[in-house]
């Protein structure tokens, strides 16, 4: 049976994500710092897969060091990995806390890369693998810090894929626009209070589908529904002003 790891697989995207891979008889490794939301998530599952919960705050190096090790065991070979994990801050810049800002940028930038790192060395030796990276359509439009980190996250994909999909391993960058997850009511953003239109919405089940069926063909970049797809497309020919505004739909 085949191995996907999954950061953040406590809740949202990365839950559907363990539970789709599930149904299609992959073992899991989920990776969270709530042990008792992972195993949640586990519980249903192990009827059908092996599944694995690996506690761990990303952005701690010592608990990082966990992940990277169990991405490079040869021995227990990782066949997916999902980096899944993330938060959102406030857009305004300027009054956020700094720290909060330098946690945020390390989850979504170098985390990412570190254990992308851990996981190809054994990927490319057995010439198989396939990386999975979740950013947003905020990457095609200036939208805070949050956009910055997922432009970064869209552009290695695209690099990382142009050079090892050849030698076996695929990695793809997934730009979900807004998705019902439990990711705004950790911002403290009740639902019907994210200021965002509800055509604009996106159930997790079918971003996760759409996003799966784009990592089995080898993209780079993975834009689910069709009109986020005409959206981002538009967006990147606005000046910055007027796409800057349009980054300032919802919270």
């Amino acid at each position: 049976m085949p191995t996907a790891l999954i950061t953040g697989a406590g809740s949202g995207l990365g839950a559907e994500y363990a539970r789709q891979l599930a149904s299609r008889g992959a073992d899991l490794i989920l990776v969270g710092r709530d042990p008792a939301a992972l195993e949640q998530v586990a519980g249903p599952l192990r009827a059908r897969v092996d599944v694995e919960v690996l506690r761990a705050d990303l952005v701690d190096p010592r608990e990082r060091a966990r992940v990277e090790a169990r991405l490079a065991d040869e021995e227990h070979p990782v066949d997916l990995l999902v980096n899944n994990a993330g938060f959102g801050l406030p857009l305004a810049f300027e009054t956020n806390d700094i720290e909060d800002e330098a946690r945020h940028l390390a989850l979504h930038v170098e985390v990412p890369m570190r254990l992308t790192h851990a996981a190809l060395g054994p990927m490319l030796a057995r010439g198989r693998g396939r990386i999975l990276n979740v950013a947003s359509v905020a990457a095609f439009m200036p939208r805070s810090t949050y956009g910055a980190c997922k432009q970064w996250l869209v552009s290695f994909s695209r690099w990382a894929n142009a050079v090892y999909r050849p030698r076996g391993v695929t990695v793809t960058a997934v730009c979900p626009g807004y998705t019902h997850t439990d990711f705004h009511a950790r911002l403290g953003l009740p639902p019907g209070q994210e200021g965002v239109p509800g055509w604009m919405w996106l159930e997790a089940r079918d971003v996760v589908r759409l996003s799966l069926r784009d990592v089995a063909r080898g993209s780079a970049v993975s834009v689910p529904t069709v009109r986020y797809r005409i959206l981002t497309t538009l967006v990147r020919v606005l000046p910055d002003r007027l796409s800057a505004r349009l980054g300032m739909t919802g919270r």
